[in-house]
């Protein structure tokens, strides 16, 4: 076995650049996902939609496309130069949020929404498969935890300018000002090199490409990669939901207008996940030369003590305030702190340990599985059952059933540390 020759490898300056390009369109592509969460009372109230249906339009119509198309998406990605993979998928992205924002009727805006779907469902898989080609395997960890930290700063944007703009504006421009960055970020990844494949990785003599239905199958016959996909669904079922009807949550159960809302889940949310991301990425790879086991060590401890603050900040009493630059914040805001730190441990040394489980010309459809399941479990289900739960517990408990539908994140959490502990246990028997 050998290595690709150095001259494989692209310069510093190109990886660091072309790693600050994917993370920028990744944060505006989650930008316009998670500005969602502060434009749900204002659709609901114009096109008057149930819980139920503000989770379907803002989870399930998209997670069903994006699933749909992920695989396709992926194999494109594995198959051709990954720039243009993502460039085009940028472009219809930002052509059908611009669609949304001239949507007629509720139909219409979850039609458009599914077409979103299609564009957004190339640029995970095409980013982490480039990711792994841009980094060794001793620095890779912290390189995706730069990418991974794009949708915890699209939830800073989005609850917070983007509560700001659809406040004044509505949410029919929040759509539309979002869209226009996206196209520009496009032209440039198009012009981008392709870096190439495999430029880190020990490989034997080239083999004819697989058929996607068997790289499919290969993948399937990894049981630490079953695992490890199946923990980051359930990562996400109960995380995403908290971060899609957490505005809402503070504006119902705690009191606060919408821009206050949106500020306080952006900032503190998403400013904590950010440092969380960057922290874990950071530890994984200076750990993980140690002893293997802190692969797994990291986000198992992440989730266990982001269960606890989850819980906690849910079920804080309303009216415990504290004093924040002259202004009574929630002192519940505390627990979502901690919550957000320590919840994303797991995103970085698990997307770190597919790109090592898996062959570089499969890695793009390995992460499209991991998306695809992600996106059906995390921003499919996740939004829709706690709208679904909201809704059948609204009778009993007004205005707070929002407020106890969230701890589904709290049990979906328990399965993924349990799913983790499958990996390592998989590991073991085929080690």
């Amino acid at each position: 076995m050998t290595t690709l020759a150095p001259t494989a490898i692209a310069p510093v300056w190109r990886r660091h650049g072309l790693l600050f390009l994917l993370a920028l369109l990744y944060t505006n592509t989650f930008v316009g996902r998670q500005i969602m969460a502060v434009m749900i009372e204002p659709i609901k109230q114009e096109f008057d939609a149930s819980d139920t249906a503000m989770g379907l339009v803002s989870g399930l119509a998209f997670a069903g496309v994006y699933a749909f198309f992920g695989l396709g998406a992926g194999r494109l990605a594995d198959r051709f130069p990954r720039t243009r993979v993502l460039a085009a998928s940028a472009l219809i992205w930002s052509a059908t949020t611009i669609l949304c924002g001239f949507a007629t009727g509720f139909a219409v805006l979850v039609m458009a929404r599914m077409l979103v779907a299609v564009g957004e469902s190339a640029v995970t898989p095409s980013s982490i498969s480039m990711i792994a080609d841009l980094y060794p395997a001793n620095r890779r960890a912290f390189a995706i935890s730069c990418f991974s930290t794009a949708p915890t700063l699209a939830v800073i944007i989005a609850m917070s300018v983007g509560a700001w703009l659809v406040e004044l504006y509505g949410w029919r421009t929040g759509f539309i000002v979002v869209a226009i960055p996206t196209s520009l970020i496009a032209l440039v990844i198009f012009m981008a090199r392709d870096p190439a494949r495999g430029a880190w990785d020990l490989h034997q003599a080239d083999t004819p490409p697989l058929s996607l239905v068997a790289t499919l199958r290969s993948l399937w016959a990894l049981k630490p990669y079953r695992y490890l996909i199946l923990a980051a669904g359930m990562s996400t079922l109960g995380a995403n939901a908290y971060g899609m009807w957490n505005a809402t949550f503070l504006v119902r159960s705690h009191g606060l207008d919408l821009q206050q809302a949106g500020i306080l889940a952006g900032f503190v949310g998403g400013g904590s996940a950010a440092l969380g991301m960057l922290a874990s990425g950071w530890m994984t790879d200076r750990l993980l030369s140690a002893h293997p086991r802190w692969q797994l060590l990291i986000p198992q401890t992440g989730h266990a003590i982001g269960i606890v603050a989850m819980a906690t900040y849910l079920l804080w009493p309303a009216d415990s305030t504290m004093t924040l630059f002259g202004n009574p914040v929630p002192t519940a805001m505390i627990w979502c702190a901690l919550n957000g730190f320590f919840s994303v441990w797991w995103v970085g040394p698990c997307f770190s340990m597919i790109t090592r489980l898996v062959s570089p010309d499969s890695r793009a459809v390995a992460m499209a599985c991991q998306t695809v399941l992600v996106t059906l479990l995390g921003v499919g289900i996740g939004p829709l059952s706690v709208g679904a739960f909201s809704d059948l517990m609204t009778p009993l408990l007004a205005t707070e059933s929002l407020r106890y539908s969230l701890l589904l994140g709290c049990i979906s959490t328990t399965a993924a540390i349990m799913c983790l502990q499958g990996v390592s246990r998989a590991q073991q028997q085929n080690p």
